[in-house]
């Protein structure tokens, strides 16, 4: 079975086999992604995917209200947890995205008809071949992140928002060769 080139190890396998492309438009799904994708700058997503359910727990399941009401206290106490990526910057980040996305949520109706909105609410289908003509952003993604940053989201630049897109399904960014190409 043939796989996209970056899913060398199990947890990698099952995460490519089973989530990544496949459109997602649930608020709390999309919210996660949101988060993890931002706590990943500089790191590997393996990194993130290995403390993504410590990271549930930590930031009460996504629940992006219950994450836009936690305090200082709790947001420092995080910061001790080696069960997630303890940079202070990207823990306090959770909170204001939860609180962007509220008024997102607000202003739009949810955040799945907001964050979807930047392609036109359809899968944008890729056909790259080779992992050399993947680009790490595009002018969506450029879009995106000059959005959400002027909304007040943080860690949320092109190549971000770019692998966010590529997550929720946004992009098939799958190989034509993968096996998961036709399927989502």
């Amino acid at each position: 079975m043939q796989r996209c080139g970056w899913a060398t190890d199990d947890l990698l396998c099952a995460y490519h086999d089973t989530e990544w492309g496949v459109p997602l438009h649930e608020d709390r799904a999309l919210f996660e992604f949101l988060c993890l994708e931002g706590a990943q700058a500089g790191l590997s997503w393996r990194t993130v995917l290995a403390k993504r359910e410590r990271y549930r727990e930590v930031f009460h399941g996504f629940d992006i209200a219950r994450v836009a009401r936690m305090n200082d206290r709790e947001l420092e106490a995080s910061l001790a947890d080696p069960g997630i990526i303890r940079n202070r910057l990207k823990v306090s980040a959770a909170r204001d995205n939860a609180r962007a996305a509220l008024a997102a949520i607000d202003a739009h109706g949810s955040l799945d008809a907001f964050l979807w909105s930047f392609v036109d609410g359809e899968p944008v289908r890729n056909r790259w071949r080779t992992p050399a003509e993947v680009p790490a952003t595009t002018a969506l993604s450029d879009r995106m992140s000059k959005e959400l940053r002027k909304r007040g989201f943080r860690f949320v630049g092109s190549t971000i928002c770019y692998a966010f897109m590529q997550a929720t399904g946004m992009v098939n960014d799958h190989l034509v060769g993968c096996f998961r190409h036709r399927q989502v």
